[in-house]
């Protein structure tokens, strides 16, 4: 590994934010999962969960969606689930305060959403969106305010808007600023992304 690798290697993992991750339900188009996958390693989320409940054969990550993932796919971590109720389970085991991108009547702006805490951003399919099974785990929901005709944004760039205000929250808060990893997370990671299949 050349010394230049290893320093953006290095200087990627200390932005990672392992308490800020993504939850996909059921999202059927593959290329949209992919364009999240992108926007998460932008703002250095780690981990994106992959809920396929609906689908079960799923989706192959290394024929599918690569053009939108721009290689995106080796540097997060992908994490399958068959089962909605399983994920969430898992996820508020961990710690994790679950929102979803939903439009109810306790429904947060985006930007009152304090995303400085450890959580879990939950979007759902394209034409459905987040699950009622869904919903019932989660601590809270959010809109994307709008001001447009077409009150809704494609799953991918609602992802999008929504993780760079987290990224803006967390920045500010100084999460970027020193290493989120357990010393043997960072080496777990170090060491895989150092692999020359990577």
């Amino acid at each position: 590994m050349t010394p230049e690798r290893e320093q953006k290697i290095t200087k990627v993992l200390q932005k990672r934010q392992p308490e800020l991750v993504v939850v996909m339900e059921n999202v059927h188009d593959p290329h949209n999962i992919m364009a999240v996958a992108r926007s998460c390693d932008s703002v250095g989320v780690q981990t994106l969960y992959v809920i396929q409940d609906e689908n079960k054969a799923g989706f192959n990550r290394e024929r599918q969606g690569n053009k939108s993932s721009g290689s995106a796919n080796k540097w997060v971590d992908f994490v399958d689930f068959e089962s909605t109720k399983a994920c969430l389970e898992q996820l508020k085991q961990e710690g994790f305060q679950l929102y979803s991108t939903h439009l109810g009547k306790t429904s947060k702006d985006l930007f009152e959403v304090d995303f400085t805490q450890k959580i879990a951003l939950i979007f759902g399919n394209e034409k459905h969106g987040v699950s009622s099974e869904a919903l019932h785990f989660c601590d809270g929901n959010f809109i994307i305010p709008q001001v447009g005709m077409i009150q809704s944004l494609n799953i991918s760039v609602a992802c999008a808007v929504s993780l760079y205000e987290a990224f803006r929250q967390r920045k500010e808060a100084g999460f970027y600023q020193q290493i989120q990893f357990s010393k043997q997370e960072y080496q777990s990671i170090f060491a895989r992304w150092s692999s020359p299949k990577q």
